[in-house]
């Protein structure tokens, strides 16, 4: 048994970084908020919101229990992509820089979020990005 266990070990270990193996960016959330800080989403003022990459593809997008905005299958490409947030308050532009995940599996990492607009407040909240959206 010994034996059996000590062959499979190499096998397993090679295995599991193969083809199978990727590294999905890290997920990219907002949570909007009024210039007082609070969130525009649980007061009811943003009504309606949508991201659209530069080919005007619709990026899905999901509200979680907390009111923030979570940008889904964003960032797995290599380079920089241009995207427009729209809504009922404001609309503006962010673009987001991606790399090859260089480990032992394949993937994609973000490198860089810039945003642009008139007036564009955004902090980095250690794990979600906040924007003043009024």
């Amino acid at each position: 048994m010994k034996k059996i266990f000590i062959f499979l070990l190499p096998i397993l270990f090679f295995t599991a970084c193969g083809d199978d193996c990727y590294n999905a960016p890290q997920p990219i959330v907002f949570e909007f908020v009024n210039s007082n800080g609070e969130n525009v989403l649980a007061d009811g003022t943003l009504t309606t919101y949508s991201i659209q990459d530069e080919n005007h593809n619709a990026i899905q997008l999901t509200k979680t229990s907390d009111n923030m905005v979570i940008l889904e299958n964003v960032g797995a490409y290599n380079g920089t992509k241009n995207y427009t947030f729209y809504s009922n308050l404001k609309v503006f532009d962010f673009s987001i820089q991606s790399s090859e995940f260089k480990g032992g599996c394949d993937g994609f990492q973000i490198n860089k979020l810039t945003f642009t607009g008139v007036n564009m407040q955004v902090s980095d909240e250690k794990g979600y990005y906040k924007i003043v959206l009024e």
